[in-house]
């Protein structure tokens, strides 16, 4: 064993330029970071020092503090769950469907009033806040579910708390749940998303719970658990690996700062294995709202929180830092886009950080984790342990 605890950081859809088969999905030119670069004088200083922006062109730059390199994805498809089975080394490759051309097709509508008892209304694609602030006061009105959908493979359904009580929102998303498991449907999460405050005021609460499929086949995270090693979620991992190899879960409120400080607290503490984390602002809240300049502060934001990680870092600690899919905000539309996503490798026992080889998959860095705890290979993924040093 090289490292005793390895942290993996993931960077919400924060890509460094087209993946190879980017034409497949309409995203040719689409570079989430340079993109970013080009529209706002980023000032990331300690980011930099780890060879971030040298991912964007794999520029050679020996004054590094880390190794760095960008992994191309493999999987087909580009939302969160397909890239995260990836991350983790599941072969993923039939896409979940989304609805983003004119949401949900009135059949499956139909089937959820049915096991819900509950009329819908909303059925569009469309930023969370904004629907609620649409069709609150209607749903205050009539108790109606207000379903919609983003530009992944969801499908969301909010209800205000003092209408729909939370646990009885959780039971009916439950049943969603298992109607939109059928090849018909295909769709990777259903997310209950209570909401409270007053006509103008209507804001979403922590209480969010995703239901999403079970993994198809083992990932690393399960060969860790097996072997009685941790393995730490903080924030949505959990939700979106439905609880398969995790032991132990840390809630956060799916934002970025609130995400670090638990993971800060975790490297406090003593233990053997694996925690992961998803920084989700990028995405939610920048990428998909098309929003360079707000984009631009949160890696300001987390460039500012970096110093911070690394020094908390003991001798025997990995850090890898790494993204899931683009999400480019100078983009057409809102959707993900097909990119490679970097790679950052930091500790303290490296003598010699600089560029690595570009990944041919983002499973290496599942079983790169694998090798390093001797346990069992995930089915993708080629380790690049030996390559640090």
């Amino acid at each position: 064993m090289n490292f005793k605890r390895i942290f993996l950081l993931v960077l919400d859809s924060l890509g460094v330029g087209e993946a190879i088969d980017a034409n497949n999905y309409g995203d040719n030119g689409a570079n989430t970071l340079k993109h970013i670069m080009d529209n706002y004088d980023l000032f990331i200083p300690n980011l930099k020092k780890l060879g971030f922006v040298d991912t964007i062109n794999m520029n050679e730059n020996d004054n590094v503090d880390a190794y760095y390199t960008i992994a191309r994805p493999t999987n087909t498809g580009k939302d969160s769950l397909t890239s995260h089975y990836e991350l983790m080394g599941i072969k993923s490759t039939v896409p979940f469907k989304t609805f983003t051309e004119k949401a949900f097709p009135r059949e499956l509508l139909e089937k959820i009033e049915e096991v819900t008892g509950k009329r819908v209304i909303g059925n569009k694609v469309i930023n969370g806040d904004a629907i609620i602030n649409e069709l609150g006061e209607r749903h205050l009105s009539y108790g109606s579910l207000i379903i919609y959908t983003s530009a992944d493979s969801t499908l969301q359904v909010a209800a205000h708390e003092d209408i729909i009580p939370i646990p009885k929102l959780y039971s009916y998303c439950e049943k969603i749940r298992k109607i939109t498991l059928s090849d018909d449907w295909r769709i990777a999460r259903v997310i209950a998303r209570p909401f409270t405050g007053k006509p103008g005021k209507f804001k979403f609460t922590n209480d969010r719970c995703d239901y999403s499929v079970k993994p198809p086949h083992k990932s690393v995270m399960d060969y860790l658990k097996e072997k009685d090693y941790s393995v730490i979620s903080i924030g949505k991992i959990n939700d979106i690996f439905d609880g398969e190899g995790i032991t132990k879960i840390v809630k956060s409120s799916f934002n970025n700062m609130d995400t670090l400080n638990k993971m800060t607290d975790i490297m406090s503490k003593k233990f053997t294995g694996l925690c992961i984390a998803n920084l989700s602002d990028f995405d939610a809240l920048y990428g998909h709202n098309r929003d360079v300049e707000g984009y631009a502060k949160a890696i300001e934001e987390f460039d500012v929180e970096v110093s911070m990680i690394l020094n908390k870092l003991e001798n025997d600690d990995l850090l890898i830092i790494t993204a899931d899919h683009g999400n480019d905000p100078t983009f057409p539309g809102n959707s993900h886009t097909r990119e490679n996503v970097p790679v950052i490798i930091f500790g303290r026992k490296f003598k010699t950080p600089k560029k690595l080889e570009i990944l041919d998959s983002m499973a290496d860095i599942a079983a790169t984790i694998a090798e390093n705890f001797e346990v069992e290979k995930p089915e993708i993924g080629t380790s690049f342990l030996d390559k640090l040093k």
